[in-house]
């Protein structure tokens, strides 16, 4: 089949489908080629070209079929043998054409468990039917998706057609600081320099703008040679800078050098949109060490910044990671964050630093925060499936494709006993492309979740993970700081029925439809980052007007993460106001569906003014957030109340204290609205809606989105009302109680068997607070008594879970009354 108006010289230039390279001429045809290639009919291989007198010599022949060959006999294999994975055939030549040998086609792997061969009709010339293999169970679906596997290459980022993309491959080695890394002393926006532009210096790289809407996307972007966007050098004494950004993540637009060591810079907005400039990451050749440059990004966004706080930049030296092992560090010195002169509205915002380089003719890259690309991720879910021991109990699947073909990856991490019991997690990161922290953070978790430590064999136990490390991977590849290729933002459209458009959230929030049918979401967590607040806090969801002890429990994990984080995570930043503008957020759409533990995490892109503490975030830091949301899961969920009921308390006082008053005669917090406990959000400032997609504005229309029915909300026993903001009384949340013990939850009886067992679990964790000081009440290590526990190394020093529960601070009563010990909440209440 050949879509009409494409000619068969585009379409063998560009290729077929969306899991080759190019065009998407046709996806029923697209989907076929690639259904029948992947169980071993079609090897990718270009099909003949014949003569025009030729005829089949196979007696078999289908009619009709003269002018080409067919690929049946092409795909033989033997018994257990299937075709490489997604290379699609290129379209049947016309008669008339020379002949061309057939290449040979390279080794093909192993089938998959549970895919027969095909059946007799489909094999050519009287060659012997295979035997049927069942490595598997009979009949088990394969994914038609290319996914990480311990063999072979990583599937090739999908680029837009108009962005350059260079061949080298960027990597960068991961280090930890030795030291913390202070805030710099901030100058305030006082100051502000002469405006330098165009007209004042000589541009050295310049890339030309992109078209006004998303078309279509191929591996290595646009065809053809490169561009040359940098002024070229006059000489070996010419100490002008190259500049770089065609890869993946950067941005890097426009440079113009004012003066011997001045440059002043400019992003690439979000592609097809004009603004949202925030995130930056570029690379510089040609370096001479001494000089003291300064560099000014002139097109930001953001009124307000961390930079005027103290904030640097992050640098990397090529050279001195090769040789020292020293990777990204923060750098610069004068830093200021100022209002532009140029009276242009929207006002654009100044960024501008000093730096010197620390080697001659080094390359080097100056980033916002800590990349984490698409093909780190692919990296990293390659060496997970690479790993004999982690792939037991986490599976790698397609969730879907993005806009540009990539794949959108769905991690599920479980135990394999006892599963229909289990409760669920869902967890997503990096909806934003620019919050590269969320990826650092959503490493931690999986790092320590697929780990051999108790509690992450535990948690496996207690529940079934459905992960989602990366929503945006187009935006990500691209180097945007908030939309996707749609030109809007994408946590912004969880409440539209527009899959076409923002295919990663809709199939997120589906997925969550599906399970919510099953069993239910315990917790929903999106993790994000933030520009304008240090430390780590939560946005959460109180719609006001319900019962006070639900109003209360939406508040007890951020106050138990910030217990077990108290160094990172800032209490008193969190907000949980339902505001009309973010309805459209995963966390509101997600608690409208029935997930009453529905919350954004936002981790600064500075650092952490806690604990004694005013210094930068560490990769090492943002890692660590990932253990201590595992950490709070098993305290909230402890069946021993004690915990839960202490903080419930402890909230109640920080509310009264908070209100300035006591509540009325009915003493309920159903009468106080979000706004009285709480100031504005300070979340986004982000416009709310920009319209629909930029690409359902433009000429090659991606085709038209059917309307998709909202489904009514699941008929569970937490669920709620989903108009408007009314109450959802019956939404509460749960533990797990002794009668579900045998399947996978806390009990107190002795014996555990961990990660493949159904015996009861025998965890029983400590109190947040110490009894008395010196005293831990950690009974979760079977040691003797008197026995040293040692700590561990890894998280920067954690010490090993007896230890760890017994080293945190103790709760405070920050002015509240003593926790009543008679009635139970509403939480624990319900087995």
């Amino acid at each position: 089949m050949q879509p009409s108006g494409c000619s068969a010289a585009r379409v063998a230039e560009e290729g077929l489908g969306g899991f080759g390279g190019g065009l998407v001429p046709e996806p029923y045809d697209s989907f076929m080629r690639s259904h029948l290639r992947y169980y071993g009919y079609f090897r990718g291989e270009p099909w003949p070209r014949r003569g025009p007198g030729h005829r089949d010599a196979s007696p078999q022949a289908p009619p009709g079929r003269s002018g080409c060959s067919s690929a049946l006999p092409k795909a033989r294999r033997r018994a257990g043998r299937r075709a490489p994975s997604l290379s699609l055939p290129e379209p049947c030549p016309g008669a008339g054409s020379a002949a061309e040998p057939t290449p040979p086609a390279p080794p093909a792997p192993l089938a998959a468990p549970g895919v027969l061969e095909p059946a007799p009709s489909a094999w050519h010339r009287g060659m012997p039917l295979p035997l049927a293999r069942h490595r598997g169970s009979p009949g088990e679906p394969r994914a038609l998706f290319a996914l990480p596997s311990s063999r072979g290459p990583l599937p090739a980022p999908r680029w837009p057609i108009e962005c350059e993309v260079i061949e080298e491959t960027i990597e960068h080695i991961e280090w930890v600081p030795p030291e913390p890394e202070p805030f710099c002393q901030p100058t305030g926006p006082h100051w502000a320099p002469a405006a330098l532009g165009e007209e004042h210096g000589t541009i050295v790289y310049c890339l030309s703008p992109g078209t006004s809407c998303f078309t279509r996307a191929r591996i290595g972007g646009a065809p053809g040679p490169l561009s040359s966007p940098a002024a070229p050098l006059e000489g070996p004494q010419d100490t002008t800078l190259l500049f770089e950004s065609r890869f993946e993540s950067g941005n890097l637009q426009k440079a113009v050098k004012v003066g011997p060591y001045e440059y002043v810079l400019t992003l690439r907005p979000d592609l097809y949109t004009t603004k949202h400039t925030q995130w930056f990451y570029f690379r510089i050749q040609n370096t001479r060490r001494g000089p003291l440059y300064r560099f000014t990004i002139a097109n930001l966004a953001k009124p307000k910044s961390l930079y005027g706080e103290g904030m640097r930049p992050l640098f990397y030296s090529q050279w001195d990671a090769q040789s020292r092992g020293i990777g990204w560090r923060r750098v610069g010195a004068d830093v200021r964050y100022y209002r532009g002169g140029s009276g242009e509205e929207p006002a654009a915002f100044c960024l501008s630093w000093t730096a010197r380089f620390p080697h001659d003719g080094d390359t080097c890259f100056f980033a916002h925060s800590y990349p984490y690309t698409y093909s780190d991720l692919q990296r990293y879910l390659q060496a997970l499936a690479g790993d004999p021991v982690r792939s037991r109990y986490c599976t790698v699947r397609a969730l879907c494709r993005s806009l540009a073909g990539n794949t959108v990856y769905l991690l599920t991490i479980t135990s394999p006993a006892g599963t229909a019991a289990k409760r669920a997690v869902v967890l997503s990161a990096r909806a934003h492309p620019g919050e590269s922290g969320g990826s650092w953070a959503m490493r931690g978790f999986l790092d320590f979740l697929l780990s051999a430590d108790a509690d992450a064999q535990l948690l496996r136990q207690l529940f079934i993970f459905k992960v989602v490390p990366m929503l945006n991977p187009d935006g990500v590849v691209v180097g945007n700081s908030r939309c996707s290729l749609a030109g809007r933002d994408p946590n912004r459209a969880y409440g539209t029925a527009l899959c076409s458009s923002f295919p990663g959230v809709w199939h997120l929030r589906a997925m969550v439809e599906r399970v919510l049918v099953e069993r239910e979401v315990v917790l929903y967590c999106d993790f994000h980052g933030h520009s304008r607040k240090n430390n780590v806090f939560m946005y959460g969801c109180d719609g006001g007007g319900a019962g006070a002890r639900l109003r209360l429990c939406q508040r007890v994990f951020p106050l138990m993460l910030s217990k077990n984080a108290p160094d990172k995570f800032s209490f008193p930043s969190c907000k949980f106001k339902v505001q009309k503008s973010k309805a459209g957020t995963g966390r509101i759409v997600m608690w409208r569906m029935g997930v009453s533990n529905s919350y954004t995490m936002e981790a600064a892109f500075g650092g952490s003014t806690l604990g004694g503490r005013s210094s930068h975030f560490t990769v090492e830091d943002l890692k660590s957030l990932g253990y201590h949301l595992c950490d709070t899961l098993l305290d909230f969920c402890d069946p021993d109340p004690a915990k839960f009921q202490q903080c419930l308390s402890e909230v109640d006082a920080l509310l009264r204290q908070r209100l300035g008053r006591e509540l009325g005669s009915g003493g309920s917090w159903s009468d106080v609205s979000p706004s009285e406990l709480e100031s504005s959000t300070s979340g986004s400032d982000s416009s709310v809606t920009d319209g629909s997609p930029a690409h359902l504005h433009g000429p090659a229309r991606l085709g038209p989105s059917r309307t998709r029915r909202q489904p009514a909300p699941p008929g569970i026993p937490r669920g709620g009302s989903l108009v408007g903001e009314e109450a959802r009384a019956g939404s509460r949340v749960t533990f797990p109680s002794a009668a579900r013990a045998g399947a996978g939850c806390h009990a107190a009886t002795g014996g555990s068997q961990l990660d493949g067992g159904t015996s009861v679990v025998s965890r029983h964790r400590p109190p947040l607070s110490t009894p008395h000081p010196g005293v831990t009440g950690d009974c979760s290590q079977d040691t003797a008594p008197g026995a040293e526990t040692k700590p561990s190394r890894r998280r920067g020093g954690q010490a090993t879970a007896a230890s760890r529960h017994g080293a945190r601070p103790p709760l405070t009563a920050r002015g509240r009354a003593s926790p009543p010990a008679a009635p139970r909440c509403c939480a624990c209440a319900r087995h």
